[in-house]
């Protein structure tokens, strides 16, 4: 579970493949900042991009680590078959503060940048997400994007859905959001709450 709190920068170093053919997954070596694994245990979870991935290998000494990601996360993922740079999120702890919104790692659609730019002294990122997801996003509701916790500040269903959010200088400077642009695709998870609501509303 996470939080949506981006705890560090890092970057996907190597993608070597674990297999001959489509049907295989990749091996990920991710580069963090100083100090970022002293508390890492192999097997822990952290969450590169949004998406949780477990710590398979650790060199703590060099600051990097290791992690399989499957075709299937793959292919319903975005970001994670390049080097580049990823926001990196580490498991919460029970006593950890919740400062975010409740975040499973689990991502539920990839959503394609429409629009960028500054407004005043932050930033409007609008961001168009699969149809399917409309019905979980709201005014003021919470959505995880490249496993950042935003808040939702218009949603729009007439062509498609397109939600707007806005973006202060802080969440620039400290995840990989300031580097996106129109065009570029994003991981989407939307808001646990609003998973389970919508079930309980329309299960027999």
């Amino acid at each position: 579970m996470f939080t949506g709190i981006i705890s560090g920068l890092g970057r996907i170093t190597e993608v070597a493949p674990l297999g001959a053919d489509a049907s295989h997954g990749k091996r990920l070596t991710l580069a963090t900042p100083p100090g970022y694994l002293d508390d890492v245990q192999p097997g822990d979870s952290i969450a590169v991009n949004g998406a949780c991935m477990t710590a398979t290998a650790l060199d703590v000494a060099a600051g990097s680590f290791t992690v399989d990601i499957s075709a299937e996360s793959l292919d319903k993922t975005c970001g994670l078959d390049v080097p580049g740079p990823v926001n990196l999120e580490k498991a919460l702890r029970a006593n950890d503060r919740l400062g975010g919104h409740i975040v499973a790692g689990h991502v539920d659609g990839v959503g394609t940048v429409t629009h960028f730019a500054p407004v005043g002294e932050s930033w409007e990122l609008r961001i168009a997400a699969p149809r399917a997801l409309g019905r979980y996003l709201a005014y003021k509701g919470s959505v995880a994007v490249n496993g950042v916790s935003l808040t939702v500040n218009r949603v729009s269903d007439e062509d498609g859905t397109e939600l707007t959010i806005n973006l202060i200088p802080h969440t620039l400077e400290h995840t990989t959001l300031g580097s996106l642009e129109a065009g570029a695709r994003v991981n989407l998870e939307i808001d646990l709450i609003a998973r389970y609501v919508e079930r309980a509303m329309s299960a027999p």
